[in-house]
């Protein structure tokens, strides 16, 4: 059967799939929670990222950073991932640090340490639409995207790089949100996400997300080694670039202390 034919037979499966009896809210909200379940069990992880800031000139900076993150093993409470930054380059950002922890409803705890302040700033909730360290990410984009956080509609099926995929919206629930919308993009087979769409409080086209490159680890975990964001108000956009992923790494959450944060190097 030619490469051709098995897309055509995938986007039919996918026609004929259970989720097509669904409510358009019903199937977006389904396909929300098996991105979430297709994503469990990576238990931590540590990883070298790369950030290369551009401006509109294409002019461009880098900072080196160190993200360790702590999957949440706990159900049914209110708590979801940690997170936890470290800039390591250049010299005007070393020793910053950001902690996040992610709440499956509700707003997410987030803190940041400035070494040039000497103090831990928590970010209140309603700056968190804000830059993150002056990059096109904002703080709430770079926590952890739980399924109780959005409302969903399903748009459409799509190919997505060749693949058989899904088009859905998401509507943050939180009225503190940068955003009116999301669009996303997902392929149907390990359910990953390729491209977000974000629309900003006037409802305007405002920002895209692209995941570039995936690589499967372990327990059948997938990664991107790149994630672009463009803002396409200001013409700036910032590069995170993946590399060394490491799992199930001796992390516990005595190592997610925020009073800790500045002791970090």
């Amino acid at each position: 059967m030619t490469k051709t034919k098995l897309l055509l037979l995938g986007m039919i499966l996918v026609s004929f799939s259970p989720l097509n009896a669904m409510t358009p809210e019903a199937k977006g909200l389904d396909i929300a929670q098996k991105i979430d379940a297709h994503d469990q069990g990576w238990g931590s992880q540590v990883a070298n990222v790369v950030m290369v800031l551009r401006n509109r000139h294409g002019q461009e900076s880098k900072r080196k950073m160190v993200i360790k993150s702590l999957e949440d093993t706990i159900k049914g409470d209110d708590m979801g991932d940690k997170a936890l930054t470290l800039f390591k380059t250049p010299k005007d950002v070393k020793g910053t640090s950001f902690l996040s922890f992610t709440h499956t409803e509700g707003p997410d705890e987030q803190w940041l340490y400035l070494p040039a302040l000497r103090r831990v700033k928590q970010i209140a909730s309603d700056n968190k639409s804000g830059p993150f360290m002056g990059s096109e990410f904002a703080f709430e984009d770079i926590s952890t995207q739980e399924v109780g956080k959005y409302t969903y509609k399903f748009l459409r099926d799509e190919f997505i790089n060749k693949e058989a995929g899904f088009v859905f919206e998401r509507y943050p629930v939180d009225k503190k949100s940068g955003y009116t919308k999301q669009v996303v993009w997902v392929d149907a087979i390990e359910y990953r996400i390729h491209k977000i769409d974000f629309y900003n409080r006037r409802n305007a086209f405002f920002k895209t997300l692209t995941y570039e490159r995936y690589a499967k680890y372990t327990k059948n975990i997938w990664r991107p080694s790149k994630m672009a964001m463009v803002n396409h108000i200001t013409g700036k956009s910032t590069e995170l670039i993946w590399n060394n992923y490491a799992f199930n790494k001796k992390l516990s959450v005595r190592d997610f202390d925020k009073n800790a944060l500045k002791r970090l190097k």
